[in-house]
């Protein structure tokens, strides 16, 4: 299967996803496993790597029942009975950090970031039986209507609790540059930001895999967003650096194993192409910001479409991203209306 693009093609060698509870062999002591979610992304990644006496996984899925039950068809099936002896989370996400601490349980050494393991650690603590009101004032401000505002107050938030178990205290840091062993293969980690703060992305030394996780997806977009947490920070900066800093190591030849869809080829292009869509995405925005708009206002520009339903929140996020991107580039204001909301504008 190829995608080509005008700088030159996208290959997805392997294009045929494993069912659950089975897996793909996709290089010796290699093998990818798909977990279900019950979201529209309905589903994530997750790799075995064979060290021999055992396996170090990464990633998990969320905690469920069902998903439990997955792990167990796997452990007794393609992981041969063998234990988990380590589980490394690319990121904080709860798609991928939701059955550490199941795992931690039975043994296994927890491998991240320092700061994917203290977010993951607080979301687990912070539960919320109604949103915050720095939540809520986040949301005014962004120009979500009050039905709206009115229907997510009258709703329980998704606690990252309800999908996680609970995460015992100890890990392991992972830190940019440091090498790891893992399947039979010494990898180098090369820390990404922008989706997930200290994002782990590992490469392989002497050979062509890339564990890329959420921060090299092909075909979709990671969600860069903000919320009341930071609301004034700027990850699509952080994003493209990332993808600078990441592009003189990267090859045709590399194999990228993501958190979702389809392993591939053809980094270079990928990095540059996900690259260029924020930027067609800024030039789009300047051009509707001649008149003063809410973030809730730039959905057309950013997306080509308005948003609704489950994908209204995401959307929101990564238009105030955008918007913070050129206000911190000294390019767009912003005011805060007699309604608490900001209305942003070009200079």
């Amino acid at each position: 299967m190829t995608q080509t693009t005008s700088s030159g093609p996208i290959r997805f060698p392997f294009p045929d996803a494993p069912e659950p509870g089975q897996a793909v062999e996709i290089a010796e002591g290699v093998l990818w496993i798909r977990i279900p979610l019950p979201w529209v992304l309905d589903h994530v990644n997750v790799y075995a790597f064979d060290d021999g006496d055992g396996w170090t996984i990464v990633d998990t899925g969320i905690d469920t029942r069902k998903i439990r039950g997955v792990w167990d068809a796997l452990l007794a099936g393609p992981l041969a009975f063998r234990p988990v002896r380590r589980v490394l989370l690319t990121h904080h996400h709860v798609d991928h950090t939701g059955l550490a601490g199941w795992f931690q349980d039975q043994g296994a050494q927890l491998l991240t970031s320092r700061t994917s393991w203290l977010m993951a650690r607080m979301l687990l603590l912070d539960v919320q039986e109604a949103p915050p009101p720095e939540t809520v004032r986040f949301w005014k401000a962004a120009g979500m209507d009050e039905a709206r505002i009115a229907q997510r107050l009258a709703e329980r938030p998704m606690n990252t609790a309800d999908k996680s178990a609970p995460m015992p205290l100890g890990y392991l840091r992972l830190q940019e540059g440091e090498r790891l062993r893992m399947g039979g293969r010494d990898w180098r980690v090369r820390i990404g930001h922008g989706h997930a703060p200290e994002h782990v992305t590992l490469w392989e030394e002497g050979g062509p895999l890339v564990i890329g996780g959420d921060q090299i997806l092909p075909g979709i977009s990671a969600n860069i967003g903000i919320y009341a947490t930071e609301p004034e920070a700027d990850p699509i900066t952080e994003w493209m650096a990332a993808n600078d800093r990441f592009l003189p190591h990267a090859r045709e030849d590399h194999l990228v194993l993501p958190g979702h869809k389809l392993p591939f080829t053809g980094l270079p292009t990928r990095l540059r192409q996900m690259t260029e869509n924020h930027h067609g995405a800024l030039k789009r925005l300047r051009r509707h910001l001649a008149e003063p708009r809410t973030a809730c206002d730039c959905f057309v520009p950013l997306f080509g479409r308005e948003i609704t339903g489950d994908q209204f929140g995401l959307a929101m996020a990564e238009s105030v991203a955008h918007l913070n991107h050129l206000w911190k580039a000294g390019e767009i204001s912003r005011t805060l209306d007699e309604n608490g909301v900001w209305q942003w504008q070009m200079l």
